[in-house]
């Protein structure tokens, strides 16, 4: 039996914030009985009381941090099969959200030590530690540097979810929480601390969520400041692409949806049609649905979508988003949306049930991304017979190819260019597509529904990897 621990700071149904929260609470399932995969994750006040009430005390310990010991309790619960164990300490993690306070680098460096120091109070002895972005990148830098007399022979494992997100802080703001006497080359990031750039070098293994994505972070205009690291570690770096848990997201079974259907029925009109009602717009069957389910922010391709949004409109379509992000952005489209009330609907927030009816009343979904790592959504949209328009990028290259109506290859519209005009003839193509040849949109939306998406080949290639790690 080999023993993974997925070291992440969120993970679905516990808490999430976006798609690594999904590829914590799925991936884990994924793996066969050869495999015990378990999770650890900060304990935060924010978990579903339903969901604590479930949480069984294993002790508690004391960590060093700097030169004071902080409380650290550890608790574990069963869900649907896979152990969780949560790291407790209220002043960290009893807050109103996850992330963006001013002590994030103190209150996840304690994470990661916590981890290291818990691990021999659990009933479970990993041979990999397969940690998930900069919250956790101080476990493999700890366990190379501090912790090896320890733990000698487990392994670690570091995947890059966005690069865009590092960790960097002043080096006397954190140096004393990860025991350091000086600033070492392989943590230094122009003067300061990279925690991310330390998991880099000390991992022995480093993958990121899609293979062009991999490929991508050795360019300087993906790699963020660290291209030069991701060249010289390539030798281990490998991309394995994101799944979806495809029995959550069924459209069959979905309680959220106005009316469950499979893909042999016409049941996802009546979807359209309920959707519509719900947000006022004209109720008809024949208008293209184009939807957006997003941050609203110049990464998702935002930018693109405000410089032509009136081009689009133009078209006989209906444009619904949904998502939270910049100001600038909420403000531009709610504005849109009151200009254009029989065309557009804007949705400033998040609302899971409406995101999956969304889903399943759309006939095209739009993700214009700037860069991609890997992208749930395309994935998630197929599986409601929604098509995907998506800019080549990261994981949207991988999972989405151009539709060809000669052919009949391809499961999507793409384009390459990150240019709103090129974006605003790709929707075109879509809706052409759509009002003049519907039977070739019919046989697109069947081949969405049969495009599967779910964890069982990536995890056979995580397996692969682990197995290689250990010299199996």
């Amino acid at each position: 039996m080999l023993n993974v621990l997925f070291v992440a700071s969120e993970a679905y149904p516990f808490a999430k914030t976006g798609g690594m929260g999904d590829v914590i609470g799925a991936l884990p399932r994924a793996f066969t009985k050869d495999v015990d995969a378990r999770v650890i994750m900060p304990l935060y006040s924010t978990i579903p009381k339903k969901l604590r009430e479930t949480f069984k005390s294993l002790g508690h310990l004391y960590v060093q941090m700097n030169d004071k010991f902080d409380y650290c309790g550890i608790f574990t619960c069963d869900y649907e099969g896979v152990i969780f164990y949560f790291i407790d300490n209220e002043a960290f993690f009893n807050r109103p959200a996850l992330y963006g306070y001013f002590d994030d680098g103190e209150r996840f460096i304690f994470f990661c030590r916590a981890v290291l120091d818990a691990i021999p109070y659990l009933d479970f002895t990993p041979d990999i530690l397969h940690c998930h972005d900069w919250q956790t990148a101080a476990v493999p830098y700890l366990l190379t540097h501090q912790y090896r007399m320890i733990f000698p022979d487990m392994k670690s494992v570091f995947t890059v979810h966005n690069m865009k997100y590092q960790g960097v802080y002043d080096f006397d703001h954190i140096n004393g929480y990860l025991h350091l006497g000086f600033l070492p080359s392989d943590l230094e990031f122009y003067g300061r601390i990279n925690l991310l750039k330390g998991a880099l070098y000390s991992a022995d293994l480093v993958t990121t969520v899609s293979p062009t994505y991999a490929e991508e972070l050795k360019d300087p205009y993906f790699g963020e400041g660290l291209e030069g690291v991701i060249r010289e570690i390539s030798d281990r770096e490998v991309g394995i692409i994101n799944g979806i848990d495809e029995s959550c997201y069924d459209p069959r079974t979905d309680s959220a949806l106005t009316i469950p259907f499979a893909d042999s029925d016409n049941k996802k009109a009546e979807n359209k049609k309920a959707l519509q009602k719900h947000l006022n717009l004209p109720i008809r069957e024949d208008v293209p649905m184009i939807s957006m389910i997003t941050r609203l922010v110049e990464q998702k391709g935002l930018d693109l979508v405000a410089n032509v949004i009136h081009e689009i409109l133009q078209m006989d379509i209906q444009l619904v988003i949904l998502g939270t992000g910049d100001s600038v952005y909420e403000d531009l489209l709610q504005s849109v949306a009151y200009n254009y009330p029989d065309k557009m609907s804007a949705i400033i927030g998040f609302d899971e049930p409406l995101s999956r009816r969304i889903y399943a009343a759309s006939d095209f979904f739009l993700m214009p991304s700037k860069f991609e790592p890997c992208g749930l959504s395309q994935m998630i949209a197929m599986r409601y017979g929604a098509i995907p328009i998506v800019r080549e990028t990261g994981g949207l290259k991988d999972t989405i190819t151009c539709f060809d109506s000669k052919t009949k290859q391809g499961n999507g519209f793409c384009f390459a260019t990150y240019n709103a005009h090129d974006m605003l003839f790709t929707i075109q193509q879509a809706v052409s597509l759509y009002t003049e040849t519907p039977e070739l949109f019919q046989d697109l939306i069947k081949k969405a529904f049969n495009t599967h998406s779910d964890w069982t080949l990536s995890a056979n290639t995580y397996l692969a990897q682990y197995q290689k790690l250990l010299g199996e």
